[in-house]
């Protein structure tokens, strides 16, 4: 299977396993500039060179041979549960995607269809009833995880754990987990073990984020989405999320974690 997901500088002087919805645009970007001295120009997403990606075959044997061989620093960053689903449902249910269109093609369609889920339009100011929505959408999310109908999971909602444990399953380690809630605390650690790069002073960066301007605000706090029942789908989802990285279930209003992540019990639990 290898490490999908796995980005690395050219000079592989950091390894990196990319989450979904956890400031994955602005770290791509750090490792850019840490190697070339200036950001890349346009979304690193779409980066073909400058960057070693498992998605592109040349990439993949030098960052088999680095991951296997624990030869750089490996990290990875986590967000809490509750906005990392909130912001999935803005971006890629309720958002118009950077091509113009909606994300998947008959995705939303499908969604309107079966689920009742209202996402409203540009032209009307993205006008509808966010909560109830959001909630009808939870129930599509943990459908396509438990059951995998009516789709398959996508990336951008399917749990951290599962994203983070291939790394591990396939014979990496990380070094470092850190939360996008404390993102210069930890962004700092990594690149104090980051050799020879170009300074990067955090304070200064932007924060790159492809998905921002193209959808709904959200209109309520956090915890107004939701409900008992919403809680207790998102638990069904992300339970070991909420486990293994000190997240506070009982309080959606808590984005901040209320522990500290043991890598040695991530290595363990995930590495089964």
């Amino acid at each position: 299977m290898g490490f999908p997901g796995t980005w690395m500088t050219q000079s592989e002087s950091v390894v990196y396993r990319v989450v979904p919805k956890c400031a994955c645009s602005t770290i791509g970007q750090i490792m850019y500039y840490s190697d070339h001295g200036s950001f890349y120009d346009g979304d690193i997403h779409d980066a073909e060179q400058g960057l070693h990606k498992w998605a592109m075959e040349d990439s993949q044997p030098v960052i088999t041979d680095n991951v296997t061989a624990h030869r750089s620093y490996a990290f990875t960053c986590v967000r809490n549960p509750y906005t990392r689903i909130l912001s999935s449902f803005f971006d890629k249910i309720c958002g118009i995607q950077r091509n113009g269109k909606r994300y998947r093609g008959n995705l939303v369609p499908l969604l309107v269809q079966k689920y009742g889920i209202e996402v409203g339009s540009p032209e009307d100011g993205f006008e509808f009833d966010q909560v109830k929505s959001f909630r009808r959408f939870l129930l599509f999310a943990r459908d396509t995880i438990r059951w995998r109908r009516p789709m398959e999971p996508d990336i951008h909602w399917s749990a951290m754990s599962g994203h983070i444990s291939t790394f591990i399953v396939n014979g990496g380690r990380y070094d470092h987990i850190f939360w996008t809630e404390m993102f210069n605390e930890g962004m700092q650690v990594v690149l104090d073990n980051i050799p020879g790069a170009n300074d990067v002073v955090l304070s200064e960066i932007p924060r790159f984020n492809e998905s921002e301007g193209h959808g709904p605000k959200r209109a309520h706090p956090v915890e107004d989405y939701f409900d008992d029942l919403s809680m207790h789908l998102v638990y069904e989802i992300y339970k070991r999320d909420f486990n293994l990285f000190k997240y506070d279930f009982e309080n959606p209003a808590n984005k901040m974690p209320i522990g500290e992540i043991d890598l040695d019990e991530v290595h363990a639990k995930l590495g089964e």
